[in-house]
């Protein structure tokens, strides 16, 4: 008698969610807007200029002139997938920061975050990390049960974010595309819904002021509270 095929667990009740309508996220640090000419360029040509570091592992930049970027941004924002948004911190209320949805799969319930790029002044902020999980969050609230991190699998800083976001390493795909002339291997990350519960929480209490002292020095890094989450 043939042995019964091994299969996976049945998703019961499956409703797919909604295709991302680009509505605003707004945190306590910053707002993500849908990333435009009008609004943003400016900004972003300002707090990337000199920082040319920021285009190595991103398949576009650096721009030349506000024009350039403002044409590149007009370019991007007619497509459907991916979603970009600008990421505003609300003291300043200029756009510092990129980030987006992108290979949009509802009937699998999947998203990926991607073509991150984020000043010198937002890197390593609470902002920073407040416009990440707000991201996370909105995806996991609308009904994704895997969210996805991939990048170069030589950007040793993007790997690192994503760990410390709680997403868990999947391995590389090796020579899957070309960027710049170069070859690029993937890496792979991602989180799904099961563990959700946990890395919101481990973001609340990062996040959460008591978290840092008087200077504002954290206590407690998020790599450390994410850190039981991850799937190794």
């Amino acid at each position: 008698m043939a042995s019964k095929p091994i299969v996976g667990w049945p998703v019961e009740n499956w409703v797919e969610p909604v295709w991302p309508a680009g509505d605003s996220l707004c945190g306590t640090h910053v707002e993500l807007h849908l990333l435009n000419r009008k609004d943003h360029a400016a900004d972003l040509f300002a707090a990337f200029d000199k920082a040319d570091a920021l285009w190595t592992y991103l398949p576009y930049g650096p721009f030349d002139t506000v024009n350039d970027y403002g044409d590149w941004i007009n370019r991007k924002v007619d497509g459907k997938d991916p979603i970009f948004y600008a990421i505003i911190d609300k003291l300043s209320q200029k756009a510092m920061g990129v980030a987006s949805y992108l290979r949009i799969n509802p009937s699998a319930g999947s998203i990926e975050v991607g073509h991150i790029c984020l000043s010198p002044a937002l890197q390593k902020t609470k902002a920073a990390t407040e416009a990440m999980f707000l991201m996370m969050q909105w995806a996991f609230d609308a009904g994704y049960r895997r969210y996805e991190w991939k990048c170069d699998a030589l950007n040793l800083p993007s790997r690192n974010a994503a760990l410390r976001l709680g997403l868990s390493y999947e391995g590389v795909f090796r020579q899957m595309s070309i960027v710049k002339g170069r070859n690029r291997d993937t890496a792979w990350y991602a989180g799904i819904d099961l563990e959700w519960p946990q890395i919101k929480l481990a973001f609340n209490l990062w996040l959460n002021d008591a978290n840092f002292g008087p200077e504002g020095i954290q206590l407690k890094s998020l790599s450390d509270l994410t850190r039981s989450i991850i799937n190794s």
